[in-house]
């Protein structure tokens, strides 16, 4: 066990606020607390990652809104997630710890309702961290695959299209790396993790320069800004439907800042660290998502060419929009490749920090007792590295994207779990904050003071919103195909959850268990 850090205050040393914060919360401090306030929110900064994001969805919103969409839409889900992420900012600095949000629910929903509140809210955050590191990787797998068919001549001159077992293959590849990159000391774990921030920075100011330079026809500023797209091919035609659809690309991109909650117990200052961690990845994000997004944006010439399957990169918008740019003005696609390596390498460094964080939440979960074999996922090594919760993200991960393999409905159907399965895990502490809490609650350093209830408030109704949104039909006629099989992936983990709960672990789970002494 390290000893708690040492900062220097007012010319005195004294104990790191965070580790007093922890130790009064009623843990030791098994980790090792390295991490400087950039490295809380570059390890947010990378998971949320536009670079991957934006890369993978731009063709969901090409196909439901296009341009309108992806820029008003970003702006919509960009401000209403900035107040989710408040909301969970001042949750974070009252209880620093790596349980984050499931000891949030704990702490807020009262003696009565703590133990089932932080099982529900646990089990919906880490299930939803798996899937999120699954999507992730790949989605990586997947532009790899791309990168190979553009690297052998494209599509349509004969370029090699990797099976389903090769991509799944990949994946199992990407994920083992990413366990070994987590295997190490935080220490170099926090170098990554600062060096995946500023390739996301540099990377987006990259390329949202470079690729409207290049390319040689380029759209109008009327399009860009104010063209509607209403042919998406799945037989929807209401307007306001469409851009609701097309929201899902933004919602999609701007998650998994919980990561900076899950870090505090190796961060200084988390009281007043990991929130800003929480607030500037969202806020950073926002900003140079938009500016990717308009700079591709302005290459866009003929959006139902470039969500054709029978275009070189078979369908995948993003990478065809490279490709052409440099092929159509130098007579080689090289240098679109070279872009997509750039998008890989970000994606590549946005896994690896979702396994970090994953494994942080596996760590403290299994520390209260909440998981099978909860004493093996507990433990650290000499590193203080919870080095078996990182190997079982890393397998539950590879597991999960084995769904493919039997059918695409039913790994879209888990993946979904990414977005709202996470969301709600985030919307349970706030609900607690601002009802049975709202009273009660004792803010830390940092706080949103009297509007902190109403910030709550805006959060929660956020959450049902694109909730309810994101489990509608997304084609027309509605078949075993096309049906929208998020609510039932939801469902179905609300109804093992709660079913789990009242069947067993209402007997045993006590909630969060303190193992110091007050």
């Amino acid at each position: 066990m390290s000893l708690p850090s040492q900062t220097a205050e007012n010319g005195k040393i004294g104990l790191d606020s965070g580790a007093v914060r922890l130790k009064e919360l009623g843990y030791k401090q098994e980790l090792r607390r390295d991490l400087s306030v950039f490295s809380n929110f570059a390890f947010s900064f990378s998971i949320i990652s536009v670079l991957t994001g934006i890369t993978t969805l731009y063709n969901t919103g090409l196909s439901f809104g296009g341009p309108v969409s992806l820029h008003y839409g970003w702006f919509i889900a960009g401000g209403f997630t900035m107040i989710v992420g408040l909301a969970m900012a001042e949750i974070c600095s009252a209880y620093p710890t790596s349980g984050g949000l499931y000891y949030w629910s704990a702490m807020l929903a009262g003696p009565r309702w703590a133990p089932f509140a932080s099982w529900l809210t646990g089990w919906f955050n880490i299930v939803g961290q798996w899937a999120v590191t699954t999507s992730i990787d790949f989605s990586l797998a997947q532009l790899i695959q791309v990168i190979i068919l553009l690297s052998t001549g494209g599509k349509n001159g004969g370029g090699y299209e990797a099976s389903k077992y090769a991509v799944i293959g990949m994946h199992g590849g990407i994920l083992l790396l990413h366990a070994i990159l987590n295997s190490l000391p935080i220490s170099l774990l926090s170098f990554f993790g600062q060096l995946a921030a500023a390739w996301n920075l540099l990377g987006v100011v990259v390329l949202t320069i470079l690729i409207p330079c290049v390319a040689t026809e380029r759209s109008s500023a009327k399009f860009v800004f104010t063209y509607f797209n209403t042919n998406n091919g799945d037989g929807i035609n209401s307007k306001p439907y469409i851009f609701v659809l097309g929201l899902l690309m933004s919602q999609y991109t701007l998650t998994g800042y919980d990561a900076s909650a899950h870090m505090t117990e190796e961060t200084k200052g988390a009281d007043k660290n990991g929130p800003k961690g929480i607030i500037s990845a969202i806020g950073i994000s926002v900003i140079f998502g938009w500016f990717y997004i308009l700079g591709i944006t302005f290459a866009v010439t003929d959006i139902p060419y470039l969500l054709s399957e029978e275009n070189d990169a078979g369908g995948y918008a993003i990478a065809e929009i490279f490709y052409q740019a440099f092929k159509n003005r130098y007579g080689s696609g090289t240098g679109g490749i070279v872009c997509l390596g750039v998008v890989a390498i970000a994606i590549f460094f946005c896994g690896m920090s979702s396994v970090t964080s994953n494994s942080r939440m596996a760590y403290a979960f299994s520390r209260d007792g909440a998981m099978p074999l909860s004493s093996l996922w507990h433990k650290v090594n000499k590193q203080e590295v919870p080095i078996n919760a990182v190997w079982l993200g890393a397998f539950i991960s590879f597991c999960m994207a084995l769904t493919y393999l039997g059918s695409t409905v039913a790994f879209q159907a888990m993946v979904s779990i990414a977005t709202i399965g996470l969301y709600v895990a985030y919307a349970l502490p706030i609900f607690f904050r601002v009802t049975l809490a709202s009273k009660s609650f004792t803010p830390g350093p940092f706080n949103l003071g009297r509007y902190g209830v109403l910030v709550g408030w805006i959060a929660v109704l956020w959450v049902v919103t694109i909730s309810i949104l994101f489990s509608l039909p997304v084609a027309y006629p509605i078949t075993n195909e096309t049906l929208n099989y998020t609510p039932v992936a939801v469902g179905g983990l609300l109804i093992l959850t709660v079913s789990s709960w009242i069947l067993s672990a209402r007997h045993w789970f006590k909630g969060p268990i303190t193992n110091v002494d007050s």
